[in-house]
């Protein structure tokens, strides 16, 4: 049963046709969803996975440093903002699947064409984005920091990753201007994207949220990202745990 699970992911009706086809059994699917749940399996995303892990050495050090931020946050200290960019195109992102219980299916990252959004996103749903078209480069971050620097009241800590067009030498050349209008970077350790929150917006527009029809032209995906953007925190929430 996990195996014809996993042949047709959530559509019962087919794993049901399966079933009656090879032994001639009219299988409900509230049956087929008691079995598989006795098998320990549960419906989840297949998920991507890093090539490497964190350094061990570094990695607690800069795990505590940005709970202090957080402490900082609550305390009204600084506004916390998480920071990357991702994509969305017309190949539907990777499938949930039945999955055994501790036995996660993976398989590695892929590029694609894509809409472009970059984000700076708060743990309570206020959202700064821009989207484009065309390739994502240092140019196009610095010009997304230095629209977000227009904005900002308060002192602000964007948190991010490594990222090769994050560290290169054009962005490092534009942190002190940013600091002087009172935003300063915080580094995530290597091979964490776990610790970025703004990671789980881009997991649920891309699985969660998304329709059908925002495939059907690039014109309606673009449609839905917008409107994904402009009703962040309304329409669409997420139960940041």
């Amino acid at each position: 049963m996990r195996q014809w699970a996993k042949l047709f992911p959530k559509n019962l009706n087919k794993i049901g046709a399966f079933i009656r086809d090879r032994f001639g059994l009219e299988v409900s699917k509230q049956t087929i969803k008691r079995v598989l749940k006795s098998f320990a399996v549960s419906w989840r995303r297949i998920r991507k996975q890093v090539k490497k892990r964190p350094n061990p050495e570094t990695y607690p050090e800069k795990r505590e440093a940005l709970e202090t931020l957080i402490e900082e946050d609550r305390a009204g200290i600084i506004d916390r903002r998480y920071f990357d960019e991702s994509g969305f195109c017309f190949v539907p992102y990777i499938p949930y699947a039945w999955q055994e219980k501790g036995d996660t299916i993976s398989i590695e990252s892929m590029q694609s064409k894509r809409l472009n959004v970059l984000g700076f996103m708060t743990k309570r749903h206020e959202l700064d984005a821009y989207t484009f078209e065309g390739t994502v480069d240092s140019a196009v971050v610095i010009g997304g920091f230095d629209q977000f620097c227009e904005a900002i009241q308060e002192p602000t800590v964007v948190v991010m990753d490594k990222a090769s067009i994050h560290t290169s030498e054009a962005f490092q050349e534009a942190i002190p201007k940013w600091e002087k209008q009172g935003l300063s970077i915080f580094y995530l350790p290597e091979y964490s994207p776990a610790l970025n929150l703004i990671e789980i917006l881009w997991r649920f527009m891309q699985y969660e949220w998304i329709e059908f029809w925002a495939y059907t032209s690039f014109a309606h995906l673009v449609q839905y990202v917008e409107e994904v953007i402009k009703n962040f925190g309304e329409k669409y929430k997420i139960n940041f745990v």
